[in-house]
């Protein structure tokens, strides 16, 4: 027992040695531990640098942002105009025969058209067929010609009548559509100036301006056709003339040989009694 005392006491003697030499009179110098503290050191210094770029970074983005998400106050009184309304045309109906035009002209209805301009033009009466058999070649194409144009241009105010009708007949609801979205772009509701909600807005205006395009393009072409007509209808009056000259001239020729004939034969046959 006495034996194992000291062995127990020997042990605990170096124990308290050998941490008074780590703990206690001084500190034990590891140039590894103090490389590594170092190198752990100068990455959390650049860990910082590389934090405070990006947080400054971050704050220059988010006040970009909320500039850009800034608009401008009171639009309305700002930028609202007064525009012109689209109006439907009137007319008196004295005889009854415009009722059904002014009616076709406001609407686009294709029945009230025909019908509108059947009772305020001047109906085309048709040729019997006696009266073109006893036409000569030139007189009957410049009678055909002439009846192209006169039905030719029936046609074509009536396309131009189904256009302009069309358009106004759906002019209101244009109206309307721009009306909203007048309103939209000058509300101060945030929920309506959000990029999207501005794209979409920039998307309906953007079809609006193509449907108005494309109703300036119909009435373009009916412009268009019915001076294509006009066209015809001069160049029909100048080749009819041309061609009643040439027939003349003709004729003239043909007279004048004939008169020279009969008086070159009188004078042949001339004797004094």
């Amino acid at each position: 027992m006495k034996r194992k005392a000291l062995l127990f006491v020997l042990v605990m003697g170096l124990c308290v040695g050998t941490a008074s030499a780590q703990l206690g009179s001084g500190i034990v110098y590891d140039p590894t531990n103090y490389q590594n503290a170092l190198l752990r050191y100068q990455q959390l210094q650049q860990h910082l640098l590389q934090l405070q770029k990006s947080y400054a970074k971050i704050t220059s983005q988010l006040n970009l942002a909320m500039q850009m998400a800034t608009f401008v106050r009171n639009m309305p009184a700002r930028y609202r105009a007064v525009f012109s309304q689209w109006r439907n045309v009137t007319s008196l109906n004295t005889f009854g025969n415009t009722g059904s035009w002014i009616s076709g002209i406001n609407s686009g209805l294709l029945p009230n058209i025909n019908t509108g301009y059947q009772k305020s033009t001047t109906q085309l009466l048709p040729y019997s067929t006696d009266h073109l058999s006893g036409m000569d070649a030139f007189e009957l194409e410049r009678v055909q010609s002439q009846y192209a144009s006169v039905q030719l241009v029936d046609g074509a105010n009536v396309n131009a009548m189904a256009t302009i009708g069309s358009i106004r007949g759906s002019a209101q609801d244009i109206q309307t559509q721009i009306g909203n979205l007048e309103q939209d772009s000058f509300s101060n509701d945030s929920g309506l100036n959000s990029e999207v909600s501005v794209l979409n807005k920039i998307n309906a205006a953007g079809v609006l301006t193509l449907r108005t395009l494309q109703d300036s393009n119909k009435l373009l072409a009916s412009l268009l056709e019915q001076q294509t007509i006009l066209a015809k209808q001069q160049r029909e009056s100048t080749t009819n003339s041309i061609n009643a000259d040439i027939q003349r001239q003709a004729s003239l020729a043909a007279n004048m040989t004939q008169v020279t004939g009969t008086l070159t034969n009188s004078l042949q046959n001339f004797r004094m009694p």
